[in-house]
């Protein structure tokens, strides 16, 4: 049915629509004891006939001089679920939280949704967490981020979006990217994945088994996509990974190296998945590398 028209203003549909994530309003944030400010739910993308998506906000303790770096998280969850606050299993009962923990080290945090497979194939989530950077660096002026001092960090199916995001966005470049235990190739058996079978979580991002789509696969396969000029990488995956071979990691750091990245690739031995098994003691330094490799790239 049409809306009606008038020479006077905009139609019905037109006011009653919420507005554009470009243009709306900014939440109130919280402030935190630490000083610390979050907000929550902000949308930042539309898809027509989708969900919007929205990415949650940490910002640092506002008594700096210019705008800070920012920290772009990719939740995990096999591509089919899984939560925009989530850095993973071993995180989750973290006081302060590990976002909190990067906000107090300076860096801003948006965590952001992506589209899961349920609802879209790829390049659908890849197309998302690049809109996120796009609505980032549009409102970085009032959010008082520097989106041109990001580094992308992601585990898992996130680690994945995250590799291909720091691979292929130009505007602007990524300053860095670190991986947690991401699959790197979707092209070639490994582990318990296999390309033929069309149940597996990469054949359903995809929409097919992957040996049934070689080009889309292998369009979503960071290891396919490394370059000279790509950022620096760390790449963090336990050597008994039961879900992610731990040959993607090392595949991409061969991959880095050979084209002249810089390139740090840490195997952590006993480690899991989701960094199962390990002591807490333990995954607390991989978070405190991670986040020290990031911050010498941006501060």
């Amino acid at each position: 049915m049409a809306d009606p028209v008038t020479a006077a203003g905009p139609t019905v549909r037109d006011l009653i629509a919420a507005p554009h994530p470009d243009r709306a309003a900014l939440p109130p944030a919280e402030v935190r004891e630490s000083g610390i400010r979050t907000l929550r739910g902000v949308p930042y993308h539309v898809t027509e006939g989708a969900r919007p998506l929205e990415l949650d906000l940490w910002l640092p303790k506002d008594d700096r001089a210019g705008p800070v770096p920012l920290v772009l998280f990719v939740h995990g969850g096999s591509w089919r679920r899984g939560r925009r606050d989530d850095m993973g299993l071993r995180t989750r009962a973290w006081d302060p939280g590990p976002f909190a923990r990067i906000a107090a080290a300076g860096c801003a945090v948006a965590s952001v949704d992506y589209r899961l497979s349920g609802e879209a194939a790829f390049p659908a989530p890849l197309d998302d967490v690049s809109a996120a950077l796009r609505w980032l660096t549009l409102r970085s002026a009032e959010l008082g981020v520097d989106t041109r001092r990001t580094v992308v960090w992601g585990e898992s199916a996130g680690g994945h979006l995250a590799a291909l995001l720091a691979l292929t966005h130009t505007a602007p470049p990524l300053a860095g990217a670190v991986i947690w235990y991401a699959p790197s190739d979707l092209t070639t058996a490994r582990g318990c994945f296999t390309p033929q079978d069309p149940t597996t979580p990469e054949a359903l991002l995809l929409g097919a088994a992957p040996a049934t789509v070689p080009g889309r696969a292998r369009a979503a396969s960071p290891l396919a996509q490394a370059h000279s000029g790509a950022p620096p990488f760390l790449l963090v995956h336990g050597n008994e990974d039961t879900l992610v071979s731990c040959s993607h990691s090392r595949s991409l750091a061969a991959a880095l190296e050979e084209a002249g990245a810089q390139v740090e690739l840490r195997t952590v031995a006993g480690a899991d998945h989701g960094w199962h098994r390990l002591p807490d003691a333990q995954v607390e330094e991989i978070f405190t590398h991670s986040l020290a490799f990031a911050r010498r790239l941006v501060t």
